[in-house]
C-alpha cells in the first residue's frame, strides 16, 4: 500500500510538473504575442501621431470610447465619454450628430468635409464613420476617422484664385495685344511694314511677361525691365546705353505698359536719333521723388545726346501715342517727351502706388 502511495504521488508530482510546464509554455507564449501587440499597436500608434489621420469609437449614445491622440487640439483625456455636441460648437456638433445618427439608423457608412476652428485657425476634415457591429451583428456604436485635409483645400482654393487671375489677365493682355495689332495696321505704310513692326512689339511684350513669370507675377525690377527692352545695346562691350537708379519693382501692369513704352523709344532711338550713329548715347536714369515732386514717386528720365538734329514730327505716330497717351493713362504717371534739337528727352512721374516696394 504504501509502495502503491508512492507510485501515486510521484505520478501526481510528474503531472503537476509536466502541466506547469504546459502552462508556463502558455504563458510564455501569450507573454510573446501580447509583446508583439503592444509593438504593433506603439507602432500603429507612432503612424497616427505621424499623420493627419485621428482614429477614434463612440457607443450608441455618441460618447467617445476610444481615440487614437489628440484631436483638433482636444487633448484624449478631454474628449472620452464626451459627446460631439459637449465638445464642439452648437452648429458643427449638430451637423456631425445627424450625419452619425444617420449610420446608426441605416447601418450604412456616411462622410463628410466639415471646417472646424481651431486654435491656428479653421481647420478642414474629412470625417469617414463606419457603424461598429458586435460578433452577432448588431450595431453598438461608430468607428471613425478624422483626415485633415486642410492643405488639399488651401490648395484647391488657391488654384481657384490662379485660375480667376489667369482667365482675368489672359483678357487683358488680349485686349492690349488687339490694340497694339489696330495701332500698327493704322501707321503701318505695307504689310511687310506691319509684320515687322508688330513681331517686335510683341516681343516686347513678351519680354516683359518672362519677367513677371520669373518672379509669380508680383513684380518686375524696374532695372531688369530696362535691361530686357535694351539689351541688344547693353550687352555690348562700347554700350551707347547707361543706367542709374534704385533697386525698385514694378507691378505687373505697370511693368507691361513701361515695357512697350521703353521699346517704342529705343526704336525710336535707333531709326531716327542717338541709337542710329556710333557717337549716339542715351542715359537713363531714375530716382525717389523729391525737389517739390510727389512724394514717394519715381521719376525716370530718358535722354538722348550726340544724335542727329531732331525734326518734330507733325503727325504723332504709334510710338508717340504709347509714350504719352497710354503711358500716361495705364500707370496714372506724367509724362512728357520732348523733341530738343540735341536729342529726345522723356520725363516720366510714376506714382508710389505702381511699385511693389519704394
Amino acid at each position: 500500500m504504501a509502495r502503491d502511495r508512492t507510485v501515486a504521488d510521484a505520478t501526481e508530482s510528474s503531472r503537476l510538473q509536466d502541466e506547469n510546464r504546459r502552462l508556463k509554455s502558455q504563458i510564455d507564449a501569450q507573454a510573446m504575442e501580447l509583446s508583439l501587440l503592444r509593438a504593433r499597436f506603439a507602432r500603429y500608434e507612432t503612424a497616427l501621431r505621424g499623420s493627419h489621420v485621428v482614429v477614434y469609437t463612440q457607443d450608441r449614445d455618441l460618447r467617445y470610447t476610444s481615440v487614437s491622440h489628440e484631436m483638433m487640439g482636444h487633448p484624449v483625456a478631454d474628449i472620452l465619454g464626451r459627446t460631439d455636441e459637449e465638445i464642439w460648437p452648437a452648429d458643427i456638433g449638430a451637423a456631425i450628430v445627424a450625419l452619425k445618427n444617420e449610420a446608426l439608423a441605416t447601418g450604412q457608412p456616411r462622410r463628410t468635409e466639415m471646417a472646424f476652428d481651431d486654435a491656428p485657425g479653421q481647420r478642414w476634415h474629412d470625417l469617414h464613420i463606419e457603424p461598429l457591429r458586435s460578433d452577432s451583428g448588431e450595431i453598438v456604436g461608430l468607428t471613425c476617422a478624422s483626415v485633415d485635409v486642410t492643405d488639399r483645400k488651401e490648395g484647391e482654393a488657391h488654384l481657384r484664385l490662379l485660375l480667376r487671375e489667369l482667365t482675368h489677365r489672359s483678357k487683358n493682355l488680349l485686349a492690349v495685344i488687339q490694340a497694339m495689332a489696330r495701332q500698327t495696321a493704322r501707321h503701318a505704310g505695307s504689310t511687310e511694314s506691319f509684320l515687322n513692326q508688330f513681331s517686335a512689339r510683341l516681343q516686347a511684350l513678351a519680354a516683359s511677361h518672362d519677367l513677371l513669370v520669373r518672379e509669380s507675377w508680383y513684380g518686375a525690377s524696374l532695372n531688369e525691365l530696362i535691361r530686357s527692352q535694351l539689351a541688344v545695346y547693353l550687352d555690348r562691350a562700347d554700350a551707347p546705353v547707361s543706367l542709374a537708379g534704385p533697386d525698385v519693382s514694378l507691378k505687373p501692369e505697370a511693368a507691361q505698359s513701361l515695357g512697350l513704352a521703353l521699346h517704342e523709344l529705343s526704336v525710336n532711338a535707333a531709326r531716327f536719333g542717338a541709337l542710329s550713329v556710333p557717337e549716339g548715347r542715351v542715359t537713363i536714369v531714375w530716382k525717389r521723388g523729391g525737389d517739390g515732386g510727389p512724394q514717394n514717386a519715381l521719376e525716370l528720365d530718358w535722354h538722348e545726346q550726340y544724335g542727329p538734329k531732331v525734326k518734330v514730327r507733325r503727325k504723332q505716330g504709334f510710338g508717340s501715342m504709347v509714350i504719352e497717351r497710354n503711358l500716361a493713362r495705364s500707370l496714372d504717371a506724367d509724362v512728357a517727351l520732348t523733341f530738343e534739337p540735341h536729342g529726345v528727352r522723356c520725363h516720366v512721374v510714376i506714382p508710389a502706388s505702381q511699385f511693389v516696394a519704394l
